[in-house]
């Protein structure tokens, strides 16, 4: 799953023909507990899991899969130039970075020619809305192109949490400035099927305005 609204790769293909993964070097960047990898190798790909995050790393592990996990920064991968055939990435490492076009070119060098980035973040649009799936959501509460990152603190004014704020035009920039070239833009619907209600997603919402934004973007 590509995103909240339940878009699915096996439908979507974003990566490609499903049965053209078989035998992909793929990395997936800030791969969580590594869902997206342990799918990938089930369609007989060869998926890298990595993440900043030993913690989830150790979820990963436990969980079970026969493919590497990486704890690593995402704006300095461990790889060599041109290791993998496709990179993917839902949700992870590049909402959580104040210079994603660090990441953007790290995944540009160490994919080969031809090879693709897929990535998906929260839709930019919904930063001026308020973060609640009723009503209350769909009111504009904030600019749309104030990029104050959002930041939560502990009790000692650590910062445990920071996602930053891009516009759509920032995003478009970041990829085409990093040398890539954007194929896609995608912003899911929501499907009828899909009732579920949790944080500031629910079909109200879903229905009126996009929550994701997915990139697809190629190197040369």
């Amino acid at each position: 799953m590509w995103c909240p609204e339940g878009l699915d790769e096996v439908e979507a293909e974003l990566l490609g023909p499903v049965e053209d993964l078989k035998g992909k070097d793929v990395l997936e960047i800030g791969a969580g507990a590594a869902q997206c990898s342990r799918w990938l190798a089930a369609q007989g790909a060869r998926p890298v899991a990595l993440d900043l995050s030993h913690r989830q790393l150790q979820h990963a592990l436990r969980i079970g899969g026969s493919f590497p996990l990486v704890c690593a920064d995402a704006t300095v991968l461990p790889f060599a130039d041109g290791s993998f055939d496709l990179a993917c990435s839902a949700y992870g490492a590049l909402p959580f970075v104040a210079d994603p076009g660090l990441v953007l070119r790290e995944v540009r060098r160490v994919l080969r020619p031809q090879g693709r980035f897929v990535f998906s973040v929260t839709h930019p649009l919904r930063w001026a809305l308020p973060d609640e799936p009723g009503p209350e959501g769909l009111s504009v509460s904030a600019s749309y192109f104030d990029r104050t990152p959002y930041v939560e603190q502990d009790d000692e004014g650590r910062a445990v949490y920071v996602e930053h704020h891009r516009t759509l035009g920032d995003r478009v920039r970041d990829v085409v400035t990093s040398g890539f070239r954007l194929v896609d833009l995608v912003e899911p619907e929501w499907p009828d099927w899909n009732t579920s209600e949790w944080g500031g997603w629910s079909p109200l919402r879903g229905h009126l305005i996009p929550g994701t934004a997915i990139f697809v973007c190629e190197r040369d």
